[in-house]
């Protein structure tokens, strides 16, 4: 049997609108939860709401798994709590008459960051539901392969193939 290098699983991406007291900003977005085996959304249901706070199924995202970056699913099932990671971006063509818009739902924290350390995505975190713990780790076992760590060799140092032009130790001009 061959093995699939790839799943995945569609996943409602669940964002709250809170009221703040900003003068630049009336609200703030945050993912609040993914549903998973939600069904496609063209339009953003509300699902809850309270004074000053709305939770909307704001898309239906595909959670993709492959299997050469199964280390970060690992890194992800060992904490206390496994997380969902939402990007947002902003909408600025305001196609959903919402400042943001979902972008991607990822389980490997290793991909989150790398969104996160741009300044144009938003990047949280949910609880990972039960369901998909379950998928990404029957994932992990099927596909992981543990790769062993191999320390360098290191060449000793040869002054006479490289290094200073001139021996530090008996000074010269630094001017």
């Amino acid at each position: 049997m061959k093995l699939k290098p790839t799943e995945s699983m569609s996943a409602g991406v669940v964002l709250e609108r809170r009221k703040i007291d900003n003068p630049w900003q009336d609200y703030a977005w945050h993912p609040v939860a993914v549903i998973p085996g939600a069904p496609p959304v063209t339009e953003w249901r509300v699902l809850r709401q309270g004074e000053g706070w709305v939770h909307y199924h704001a898309g239906t995202l595909e959670i993709e798994l492959y299997r050469k970056e199964t280390e970060g699913y690992r890194v992800n099932l060992a904490q206390a709590q496994p997380r969902v990671f939402v990007v947002l971006r902003p909408d600025e063509e305001d196609e959903s008459g919402h400042d943001v818009i979902p972008f991607l739902v990822t389980v490997c924290p290793f991909e989150a960051q790398d969104y996160d350390d741009t300044d144009e995505e938003m990047v949280g975190g949910v609880p990972m539901p039960d369901e998909v713990i379950a998928w990404v780790q029957d994932f992990v076992d099927e596909h992981h392969v543990d790769v062993p760590f191999k320390k360098r060799k290191r060449e000793p140092y040869d002054p006479r193939k490289g290094g200073f032009a001139r021996n530090p130790r008996r000074g010269g001009s630094h001017g």
